[in-house]
């Protein structure tokens, strides 16, 4: 059996407030490449929901090749969930690689963001700590303590 091409295109998350989570993502270093909102049957067909009517934004990495793609909910209303825990089932957390995690974290502060515990390093190769983000979106910060 052959396999067929498939790429990661983006990662989707829901939020409550698409123009605060954009300033906390472009902070970091992402980069929006669109905009728009998008209803109608094609987005009720796409997405399986009746009256689906939202915001979206698409943000890249610097290096183009990681994407999220954001959504407000208009229609229907957005639901309210607990935020997820590290050791929960299902969707976990968007990574991102810095060249400085302490910068990261500042930048991330400004927001209102802080770390769930605090920084940690593993071996000597990383920096690396999880944060909640806008929404309660947990994040990953990874710095590389081999690259110097």
């Amino acid at each position: 059996m052959r396999s067929m091409p498939i790429k990661l295109e983006n990662v989707g998350i829901a939020v409550r407030d698409i123009d605060a989570t954009i300033a906390f993502f472009t902070d970091l270093g992402l980069t929006v490449t669109g905009r728009d909102t998008i209803s109608g049957d094609w987005a009720d067909t796409a997405v399986g929901l009746d009256g689906n009517h939202a915001k979206i934004a698409v943000l890249k990495t610097p290096d183009g090749h990681g994407q999220i793609e954001l959504f407000e909910y208009l229609h229907p209303d957005a639901i309210e969930t607990e935020p997820t825990l590290p050791n929960e089932i299902g969707m976990h957390r968007i990574a991102f690689s810095v060249d400085n995690i302490e910068t990261a974290l500042e930048r991330a502060a400004k927001h209102g963001c802080y770390p769930l515990r605090g920084v940690a390093t593993y071996q000597d190769v990383y920096k690396l700590t999880y944060l909640r983000g806008p929404s309660g979106i947990l994040v990953m910060l990874a710095q590389d303590l081999t690259k110097g």
